[in-house]
């Protein structure tokens, strides 16, 4: 087991029975979106500035890897096959036999420096993503993201805009808690939500972030309805109940900065972790080796739920 020894004690903070490990050699300069396969028992995962997405098979403990000619905030899998991911400002279909990446609808088309970061597929099987402005840009361009929903006849619709880093979303099991993070705002929030109209509405914060807790990153819920976060320079993965906003658990990392989680794993019994390597110093990097690793949890004594795949069809153009 790893204990990250820089953070504070928690009294939350896992137990003797939490194993955390790295699962595979790679090195994400942003590792994001992690999405369990049950059919293939494969984890697909996406390095956002390394323009990637890869599928470890925890079977063959096997990578393999698709490039895109830009960046790539999150990739999902379709009904009837392949994937729909966020290339740059596309909903791009991907075909993994032949590498092919097809642009299918695209969004912020006024704002050139705009990119997707993270998406995840509602109760129904719509699609929902958000975008964000260039961070590294002089001066920051704050505010220029926006919530989007792709349905299954690739119908797109604007929820809102005004959003720093779009992040973390999920929804409870019976589809009328949406919940969603806009990591500068330094909280997790949500909406109730209706699942036949594909509509969020009523955002409140569930959590605040303490300031050794980073920043809130992606997101999944478990079989108890329960919100694991993940704490980007906080270097830890909270589980957070929503009916009361309390911390009930705290799993440290052996990396600074976590970004985003999901239940995996034959049961779902296991969590699996994303991290980042990207603006570490050399000293930074060398004290944690396994920055931008993917990392298992297990031993925590819950489990999460099977993600739903995208109900449309990629593969045909919309007019």
């Amino acid at each position: 087991m790893f204990y990250n020894t820089a953070f504070a004690p928690d009294p939350t903070a896992m137990t003797s029975s939490v194993r955390v490990e790295p699962m595979l050699d790679l090195r994400a300069l942003i590792g994001e979106g992690p999405v369990w396969e049950e059919s293939e028992q494969t984890l697909l995962f996406v390095d956002i500035i390394g323009k990637s997405i890869h599928r470890w098979n925890a079977l063959t403990n096997q990578t393999s890897s698709l490039s895109t000619d830009s960046t790539v905030g999150f990739a999902v899998p379709v009904q009837g096959g392949g994937y729909l991911a966020g290339v740059g400002c596309s909903f791009s279909a991907v075909n993994w036999s032949t590498g092919a990446v097809t642009s299918l609808v695209t969004v912020d088309n006024d704002k050139p420096q705009n990119r997707f970061n993270d998406g995840k597929v509602d109760p129904t099987g719509r699609l929902f993503a958000g975008t964000m402005g260039d961070i590294e840009a002089s001066p920051v361009l704050w505010k220029q993201g926006s919530l989007f929903s792709l349905d299954s006849e690739l119908t797109l619709l604007r929820h809102f805009g005004q959003v720093d880093i779009s992040n973390g979303l999920d929804w409870s099991s019976d589809g009328s808690l949406f919940f969603y993070v806009d990591s500068m705002k330094k909280t997790l929030d949500v909406f109730d939500y209706d699942v036949v109209t594909g509509l969020p509405a009523a955002r409140r914060v569930v959590y605040e972030m303490r300031e050794e807790e980073g920043l809130p990153d992606g997101l999944t819920v478990d079989s108890e309805g329960m919100v694991w976060v993940s704490c980007f320079n906080g270097g830890r993965v909270l589980r957070i109940d929503p009916s009361t906003g309390v911390r009930l658990q705290t799993v440290l990392l052996p990396v600074s900065k976590t970004t985003s989680c999901c239940f995996g794993g034959p049961q779902y019994n296991d969590l699996y972790v994303t991290s980042a390597s990207v603006g570490l110093s050399q000293s930074e990097l060398s004290a944690q080796p396994l920055a931008g690793a993917t990392f298992r949890v297990s031993g925590l004594g819950v489990k999460g739920r099977p993600p739903v795949e995208f109900s449309g069809n990629v593969w045909k153009r919309k007019d």
